[in-house]
């Protein structure tokens, strides 16, 4: 971690249309399967390039098997001397390396977004395996639909899955809301798919799951990128709305099951609506965005090994960015003066600390345009100064609040307490709010509750937490 710079966690989009490469290549020999691991944020990740022959050109795919993508298309394959580029613009990542000698290695940095991540490719036999044992195994023993439906408000089409059982009728059922971010509708992160256990496990024991892509990710239409909490919030009511028009659908049993952000999102609605029978937060917070982002901040640089000098001075730079985030209305003036701050902080690295990033002027450019344009996105200034205790406060319905012990992302006793408060001081009168020992922010059994846990863990959520909240709904709903 540098010690006077913000780094955003990368993450590889999927979802990615095919083009044919520009191939330009030497007569050194790359083909076949290349593996490394990038080291980003604290999370690692596996990349792999296959590269082969296909007549006189050569082409490529890439995947990532930890985020659980998979035949990414290389675009260009260029070789000169010992010298390989791989270009994958559909998500704006370059590869730049040397072949050793031996032409058992390539010694390189991955680019992507102004970041620059060193990255050694080494040949392996054959693409690794992700396990992932919980995911069911078709066919099921229920019955499974594509739905679509809009958001008349927004204008926005939402499509997503709703499972139901084969027999009975007049269901239960829940809506699953994802985390942040661009999701689809099985919450895909680091290879596992945790919407996709959650609706399997739950749709066995008699309760119907809608589950959906966010806004402009898979069939969903509209912009995830500049939308707020609560337009998702309004998605989740469109949802809703859609659950009853179903004959197979009791509609006075509608709940919603949020996960981190969702968790922010379920009470919302259920404040509002009235048509909400129970809310489940996994992860929700009960803390404004700007306490949660320092607490998450100190806890990973912690575990990551960041000296109380790193942290202190990050959580400085964030209050100073997030004061004018709050302060500032004006997209313009607030950009200036956030790439004033970004730039001090990079202007005071060490001249080690510059050459470790590996940047030339451009992408040191580029990676700032990056971070400030993040920094201003309607989400990120909606959720800075949200008080999920507002909405908490209103809810009538049953809760269960629940949080895993070693979360970092979502600190459990501070998110906890509050939860617990503002739901007392509404005077709910069916609450429950557990912390739930040895589990992360995923809910996987973890040692550590690190962010680099998260793939390697073959867990997706561990089955005490399924049955915790299979018992919970079924005995409020019968």
């Amino acid at each position: 971690m540098n010690r006077k710079f913000l780094v955003l966690v990368l993450l590889i989009l999927t979802g990615i249309s095919f083009t044919y490469p520009q191939v330009l290549y030497g007569n050194v020999d790359v083909k076949g399967i290349w593996q490394g691991s990038l080291k980003v944020s604290g999370t690692e990740l596996r990349i792999v390039f296959k590269i082969s022959m296909e007549g006189d050109a050569l082409t490529a795919t890439m995947d990532s098997p930890d985020q659980g993508a998979t035949d990414i298309p290389v675009d260009e394959v260029i070789v000169e001397g010992d010298n390989l580029t791989l270009k994958v613009k559909s998500i704006g990542g370059v590869y730049e390396g040397k072949l050793q000698e031996d032409g058992s290695e390539v010694v390189g940095q991955w680019k992507q977004s102004g970041f620059s991540f060193p990255l050694v490719l080494e040949r392996v036999e054959k693409v690794p395996l992700v396990s992932r044992p919980q995911e069911p195994k078709k066919p099921y023993p229920y019955d499974e639909e594509e739905v679509f439906y809009k958001n008349e408000n927004a204008d926005i089409k939402l499509a997503g899955t709703l499972t139901m059982p084969h027999t009975g009728g007049s269901f239960p059922a829940v809506i699953l809301i994802s985390g942040s971010g661009p999701q689809d509708r099985n919450e895909t992160v680091f290879g596992h798919r945790p919407f996709l256990i959650l609706s399997d496990y739950l749709t066995r024991r008699g309760i119907a799951v809608l589950r959906v892509d966010d806004r402009g990710v898979g069939e969903s239409t509209g912009s995830s990128s500049e939308s707020t909490s609560e337009d998702f919030a309004d998605d989740v009511l469109a949802g809703i709305d859609y659950l009853k028009t179903r004959k197979e659908i009791d509609p006075e049993k509608i709940g919603l099951i949020g996960h981190s952000e969702g968790g922010i999102i379920a009470p919302m609605v259920a404040s509002e609506s009235p048509d909400v029978a129970f809310i489940l937060l996994m992860a929700g917070t009960g803390l404004t965005g700007e306490r949660i982002l320092y607490l998450q901040s100190e806890l990973i640089g912690k575990a990551e090994g960041a000296t109380e000098e790193a942290i202190e001075d990050n959580r400085r730079e964030q209050e100073r960015i997030f004061s004018i985030l709050k302060e500032e209305k004006d997209n313009t003036v607030a950009e200036k003066e956030i790439r004033k701050i970004l730039e001090d902080a990079l202007a005071s690295l060490s001249e080690e600390e510059k050459q470790k990033m590996n940047l030339s002027p451009e992408e040191l450019k580029e990676k700032i345009d990056t971070q400030v344009k993040q920094l201003l996105s309607p989400w990120l200034r909606f959720f800075l100064t949200y008080d999920p205790k507002v909405a908490l406060k209103k809810i009538k319905c049953p809760v269960l609040a629940i949080n895993g012990e070693k979360d970092l992302q979502v600190p459990p006793k501070e998110n906890l307490n509050a939860i617990r408060e503002a739901l007392k001081a509404g005077g709910s009168k069916d609450y429950t709010v557990k912390e739930l020992p040895g589990l992360n922010h995923l809910f996987q059994t973890a040692e550590s509750g690190t962010i680099s846990e998260y793939a390697k863990i073959e867990e997706t959520i561990s089955p005490a937490t399924l049955k915790l909240i299979g018992d919970w709904i079924l005995k409020r709903v019968k």
